[in-house]
C-alpha cells in the first residue's frame, strides 16, 4: 500500500467511526497497568522482582543498581524502606524525563545480578566472594565472575511428583520443584528427553495409560540430574512452559508458545574452529546415557522462558539434537569438550578445534535451516510473525535456500523421506500469502508421500492456502477431512468458507465450534471471521449478533482496508435496523477509498438507498449500475450490479436490456449464492414475459425476434411447451405460419422427449397443413413416435396425419386410418376426401350429415358450413339426386341472400339442369377456398384454447397415427404411412 492510499484509507474509516458509533460512545484512555515489587529473602541471597516491568535497562555506580523502567509508574516500595531484606540498605523511586527509575543501594560487603525471567525483572544481592591470596611468586590470574548459587531446587524428600492430565488433544505433564530448576528438553528419533538440572527421583505413578500421544514413559536418576525417556512418534508437538519453579512439559497439539530459537554460530574470535550458542540462563552441562542407543549425549540445561533448536544440525563430528528446551549433542569423537561460561555454550575439541566448513560454503544451507519456520500450535493456524520472516538476505534469498533444502528433501526416494523441508516452505510461502504457489508445493508433495494426506498440518496449510486462493470448495474438502474435526482452529476456517458459500448455518455453527481458538490468530484474521460471522448473522436476520461480530472485528487492530470492509458490513447492518440516512454517509464514505473491492459495492448500496429514496432517478441509477458493472468485475459485487440493473430495466419496460444485461454475468462464479439469485432472475423475467403476458404488448415478430435470442431460457416441461404455444398462436393468428413452424420445430428436435415432443410436434403438423404443406405435416408425425401416448392426443395425431395423407393424395390410407373414428371432425375429413375422389353419391350424404340441423338456426352461416352446403348441393347435382337436392334447396334458402356467395349457392342448389355453369364451374366454385378457409379459422381457435394437461390413459396404447401400409397405396411412392409401432 502507498503512502497516498493508507493516508487516504485511514481518513474515511475515522471519518466512518464518527458515522457509525453512537453518539457519546467515545472510549475512555486508560494508563498502562501499574507495578508490583516483591521481596523474598533466602540463606544465599536476598531477591527483589518487579512484575509488569516490560523491557529494563541497568546501570551500577558504585553500591547503587538503578534500573530504568520503559514507561512511568508508582509501585510500592515500603518493604524496601522500612525492613530491607539482607545485603540490601534500601531504595529510592526517581521519575525523570516519563520514566521510572528505582535505586536500589547495595549494602558494603554486597554484589548483585540484574535480569529478566518469566516476564519479571529480578535483582539478586549475595555476599561478595572473599579475595583470593596474593602469590609471592606471580600476578593474580583473572578469574571469572563467579555466579551467585542458586536456591536447591529438590524439595524435602527428594521426590518430585508428576501431575498428569489430558486437555483436548494434548498431554499435560507437570512438575512442581521447590525452586526453579533448569531443563532440557529435545527430540531423539521417535523419543523425546526430559532432563532437569537436579538429582530427585521423579514420580511418575500418575501416568495415564492408552494415551494416542505418547506410548511408554521411563524415569531415570543420576548424580547431577533427573529425566525422562517418553515414547512418542517424531510428528508429535512438544511444548515446554515455566511459572516460577514449576515445569509444564505439553504432548501433542495445542495452544502453547513456541520456544525462541537459540542461534548456533562458529566463534571465530577463539582461534581454533568452534561452535557457539547464547542459551539463556544456562545452569549445567550434563553427561546423560542413552540406555537404548548405548552412547552419552552432551546435555545443556537452562531456566525458562523456554529456548531451543528446531531442527536437526549435524556437523563431521558432532551433531545438535533438534530440542524444545536447551541443547542435546551427539558426540562422533571421544575429545569433543563443552562447557560454559555464563549464559555462553562452547563446542570445541582439544587444541585442534572442530573441523568446520567455511562460511560461504554452507551459507544458503544455514538459511534454510537456521529459519526454517516451525508448525503452529495447531494445525489451521498462521503464523505471520515467524513464517514470513526473510532474514537480512531478503525475499528472494530466503526463498532460494527453502526451495534448495525442499528440492533435496524431494529428491531422495523410499517410503520414509521426510517432508519437513517442503513443509517448512509451504509455511512460509503461506505466511507470505503466496497462496497458489504453496498449493502447488504441498500438492507436489502429496503426490510423492501419500501419507502426507492423513497428516493434520498438511491439511490444515493446504485448506489455508485455497482460502487465501478463493477456491473455497477445495477448502472445505481439506477442512473437512477427519484428522481436522475436532480441531478448533479448522472450525474457524470452516466457518469462513460457509459464509463464502452461503451456508449461513453452518457458518455460525463452526464459528461457535472454533472459538476457543479465535485468539491464537493474527488480527487480521480474527477481523475475518468476525466480519464472515457477522454477514452469516445477517443472511439469518440476527441483527444483534451481527452488530456484536462487527465490534469484535473492530477491535482488531489491521491496517485501514481491513476496517474499512468491516466498516462496509457495519454499514448494511445500520440500514436494516431502519437508519437509511447514517448507512449512506458511511457507504459515501467508504466510496471514496482508493480500494475498488470496497468501494464499489459501497457505491452499489448508496445508489439503491438513493434510489428508494428518490434522491435520484431511475435513469440516474442505471447509468450508474452499468458504469459500475465494468468498473469492478469478478465477485458478488458484480452479480449484486447486474442483477440490480437488470431490475430496473424490467421495471422500465426495457425487456431486451434487461435480458441481455441479466444475461451478461454468463455462468461465471458459480458458488456464489448471487450466482444463483441472478440466474432465478433472469428465468423469472423470461417466464414474465413470454408466459405472464409481460411481452404481449409487443408486435409479434418483435416477441419472436426476443424469444429467439433468448430461446436458451425456454424451460424444459408443461410451463415451457405453454410459453412456446403461446408466442406461436400469436403467430398464427397473423398468418406468419413459416415462423410459427420454425419455434416449434426447434423444441421438439432439441428441447423435448416423449410424450412432450409428440404433442408439439402435432401442433407442428396441424401449421404445415395450415400452410399447405402436408408432406412435412407427415415428416412431423413420424419423427416424434413414441410407444405410450394419452388417448385424446393419439385420436388427433391420426386425424391430422389422416389429412395430411389426403393432402398428398393416399385416399386410401387415409380414410384406413380413420375407420373407426366416428368423431365429427373425422368425418368432416371423409366428406372431404370423397369430394376429392369424386365420389358424388358419397360425398353428398356426408356433407348433408355434417350440417346436421344447421338450418334450424337462423344466423348467418359461416364460412365453412356455406362451403359444405356448397359442396352438398354440387355433389347431389353430379349424382343425379334430385329429391336430395330439392331437400337441401328447401330448408337453406332462407340462408342464400346473407350468404358470402349466393349466386353460386342458388346454382348449386338448383342442380345443373339449368345450364347456367358447367360442372367445371361448379367445382371451381365450390373449391376447397371456403371449406379451407373455415377449417384454418377453427385450427386457429384451437391454438388460443389452453392445452389440457398431458395424462396418459389407461386404455391409451401405442402410437396409431399411421395404419400399416395400404395395398392400394401406388407401390412407386416411398414416402407412404409405415407401421404405428413407435
Amino acid at each position: 500500500m502507498s503512502l497516498r492510499q493508507a493516508l487516504r484509507s485511514g481518513v474515511a474509516a475515522v471519518a466512518i467511526a464518527s458515522v457509525a458509533a453512537p453518539y457519546g460512545a467515545w472510549a475512555t484512555a486508560r494508563g498502562p497497568a501499574g507495578l508490583d515489587v516483591h521481596v523474598a529473602q533466602g540463606p544465599e541471597f536476598s531477591r527483589i522482582e518487579i512484575h509488569g516491568a516490560g523491557a529494563i535497562k541497568s546501570r551500577r555506580e558504585g553500591q547503587t543498581v538503578t534500573i530504568v523502567f520503559p514507561r512511568d509508574a508508582d509501585p510500592d516500595i515500603a518493604r524496601l524502606h522500612t525492613d530491607p531484606p539482607r545485603w540490601v540498605k534500601g531504595a529510592e523511586k526517581r521519575h525523570v524525563g516519563g520514566h521510572l527509575e528505582l535505586a536500589i543501594q547495595l549494602a558494603d560487603d554486597a554484589d548483585a545480578k540484574v535480569g529478566v525471567a518469566d516476564g519479571a525483572a529480578y535483582v539478586n544481592a549475595f555476599a561478595k566472594p572473599p579475595p583470593a591470596p596474593a602469590a609471592d611468586y606471580a600476578a593474580p590470574a583473572p578469574q571469572p565472575s563467579p555466579e551467585p548459587p542458586r536456591p536447591n531446587p529438590v524439595p524435602p524428600g527428594g521426590v518430585v511428583h508428576m501431575d498428569a492430565k489430558v486437555v483436548n488433544q494434548q498431554a499435560i505433564l507437570t512438575f512442581a520443584w521447590a525452586n526453579p530448576a533448569g531443563l532440557a528438553v529435545f527430540r531423539r528419533g521417535d523419543v523425546v528427553w526430559v532432563v532437569f538440572d537436579a538429582s530427585a527421583a521423579l514420580d511418575i505413578s500418575k501416568t495415564p495409560k492408552g494415551l494416542r500421544q505418547f506410548s511408554n514413559i521411563q524415569a531415570f536418576r543420576g548424580g547431577d540430574y533427573a529425566a525422562l525417556r517418553i515414547d512418542a512418534a517424531h510428528d508429535v508437538p512438544v511444548f515446554a512452559v515455566s511459572q516460577g519453579a514449576t515445569w509444564t512439559v505439553a504432548v501433542g497439539p495445542g495452544d502453547q508458545p513456541q520456544p525462541t530459537q537459540i542461534n548456533i554460530t562458529r566463534d571465530d574470535a577463539q582461534g581454533p574452529p568452534i561452535l557457539k550458542a547464547p542459551v539463556a540462563g544456562a545452569t549445567r552441562i550434563i553427561k546423560l546415557p542413552d540406555p537404548v542407543v548405548g552412547d552419552v549425549m552432551t546435555v545443556v540445561t537452562a531456566l525458562g522462558p523456554a529456548k531451543g533448536l528446531p531442527s536437526r544440525r549435524d556437523y563431521v563430528q558432532l551433531a545438535l539434537l533438534p530440542s524444545i528446551q536447551g541443547l542435546a549433542i551427539e558426540s562422533y569423537i571421544d575429545d569433543l569438550a563443552v562447557d560454559r561460561s555464563a549464559d555462553i555454550v562452547h563446542i570445541t575439541r582439544g587444541t585442534g578445534g572442530l573441523a568446520l566448513s567455511p562460511k560461504w560454503a554452507i551459507k544458503d544451507r544455514e538459511l534454510a535451516q537456521l529459519g526454517a519456520p516451525q508448525p503452529a500450535a495447531m494445525p489451521s493456524l498462521v503464523d505471520y510473525d515467524s513464517w514470513p520472516k526473510t532474514g537480512a538476505g531478503g525475499f528472494l534469498a530466503r526463498y532460494n535456500a527453502l526451495l534448495g533444502a525442499a528440492a533435496e528433501e524431494e529428491a531422495k526416494t523410499g517410503e520414509n523421506v521426510p517432508t519437513a523441508a517442503r513443509m517448512a516452505l509451504a509455511r512460509f510461502l503461506v505466511g507470505s500469502e503466496l497462496s497458489f504457489e504453496a498449493i502447488g508445493v504441498l500438492n507436489e508433495a502429496a503426490k510423492a508421500q501419500p501419507k502426507l494426506l492423513d497428516d493434520a498440518e498438511f491439511r490444515g496449510l493446504r485448506g489455508v492456502a485455497r482460502v487465501m486462493a478463493r477456491r473455497y470448495k477445495e477448502a472445505d474438502a481439506d477442512f473437512s477431512s477427519p484428522v481436522l474435526a475436532e480441531d478448533p482452529s479448522s472450525a474457524l476456517w470452516r466457518a469462513y468458507v460457509a459464509s463464502q458459500l452461503a451456508q449461513w448455518s453452518e457458518a455460525r455453527a463452526q464459528f461457535a465450534k472454533g472459538a476457543e481458538a479465535y485468539a491464537l490468530f493474527p488480527p487480521v484474521w480474527k477481523a475475518r471471521f468476525a466480519r464472515a460471522d457477522a454477514q452469516a448473522a445477517l443472511a439469518q436476520g440476527d441483527l444483534v449478533g451481527a452488530e456484536a461480530r462487527v465490534r469484535l472485528a473492530l477491535q482488531e487492530k489491521t491496517d485501514p482496508y481491513e476496517e474499512l470492509a468491516t466498516r462496509l458490513v457495519q454499514a448494511r447492518v445500520i440500514e436494516l435496523q431502519g437508519h437509511k440516512d447514517r448507512a449512506l454517509r458511511v457507504y459515501q464514505a467508504i466510496a471514496t477509498a482508493p480500494a475498488e473491492y470496497l468501494s464499489a459495492p459501497a457505491v452499489l448500496r448508496a445508489t439503491q438507498i438513493q434510489l428508494e429514496s428518490g434522491k435520484i432517478t431511475p435513469l440516474q441509477a442505471v447509468n450508474v449500475f452499468d458504469g459500475l458493472r465494468y468498473r469492478w468485475r469478478g465477485d458478488a459485487t458484480e452479480l449484486e450490479t447486474i442483477r440490480a440493473l437488470g431490475q430496473l430495466y424490467l421495471s422500465q419496460g426495457r425487456f431486451r436490456e434487461a435480458l441481455e444485461a441479466l444475461r451478461s454475468a454468463g455462468k461465471r462464479l458459480p458458488d456464489l449464492p448471487e450466482a444463483l439469485q441472478l440466474q432465478a432472475d433472469l428465468t423469472a423475467a423470461f417466464r414474465s414475459l413470454f408466459l405472464d403476458g409481460y411481452a404481449d404488448g409487443l408486435e409479434p415478430v418483435q416477441a419472436l425476434a426476443l424469444f429467439y435470442d433468448f430461446k436458451e431460457l425456454t424451460p424444459i416441461g408443461a410451463d415451457g411447451d405453454a410459453m412456446v404455444r403461446k408466442l406461436v398462436r400469436r403467430l398464427v393468428d397473423v398468418d406468419l405460419l413459416d415462423q410459427a413452424a420454425d419455434l416449434l420445430k426447434y423444441q421438439a428436435d432439441n428441447r423435448l422427449d416423449g410424450v412432450p415432443k409428440a404433442q408439439v410436434a402435432t401442433d407442428l403438423a396441424l401449421i404445415y397443413l395450415m400452410d399447405k404443406k402436408p408432406e412435412q405435416a407427415i415428416q412431423a408425425i413420424n419423427a416424434s413416435r413414441t410407444t405410450i401416448l394419452p388417448a385424446a392426443l393419439n385420436a388427433e395425431r391420426r386425424l391430422i396425419e389422416a389429412r395430411a395423407w389426403a393432402g398428398v393424395g393416399h385416399y386410401d390410407s387415409a380414410l384406413e386410418i380413420l375407420e373407426k373414428d366416428k368423431s365429427r371432425d373425422a368425418e368432416d375429413l371423409r366428406a372431404e376426401i370423397t369430394w376429392k375422389e369424386k365420389a358424388w353419391d358419397k360425398a353428398g350424404p356426408l356433407y348433408e350429415r355434417s350440417l346436421g340441423d344447421r338450418w334450424k338456426t337462423q344466423t348467418p352461416l359461416a364460412a365453412e358450413d356455406e362451403g359444405k352446403l356448397l359442396r352438398a348441393g354440387v355433389a347431389y347435382s353430379l349424382s343425379g339426386d334430385d329429391a336430395a337436392l330439392t331437400r337441401l334447396r328447401t330448408q337453406y334458402q332462407a340462408f342464400i341472400d346473407g350468404s358470402h356467395n349466393p349466386e353460386a349457392l342458388r346454382i348449386a342448389l338448383a342442380g345443373v339442369s339449368t345450364g347456367r355453369l358447367s360442372v367445371a364451374d361448379f367445382g371451381r366454385v365450390s373449391a376447397d377456398n371456403q371449406i379451407f378457409a373455415g377449417w384454418v379459422d377453427k385450427m386457429k381457435v384451437r391454438f388460443r384454447e389452453p392445452r389440457a394437461p398431458l395424462v396418459a390413459s389407461k386404455t391409451a396404447g401405442p402410437d396409431k397415427s399411421a395404419p400399416p401400409k395400404p395395398a392400394a397405396a401406388p407401390a412407386k411412392r416411398a414416402e407412404g404411412p409405415t407401421a404405428a409401432k413407435g
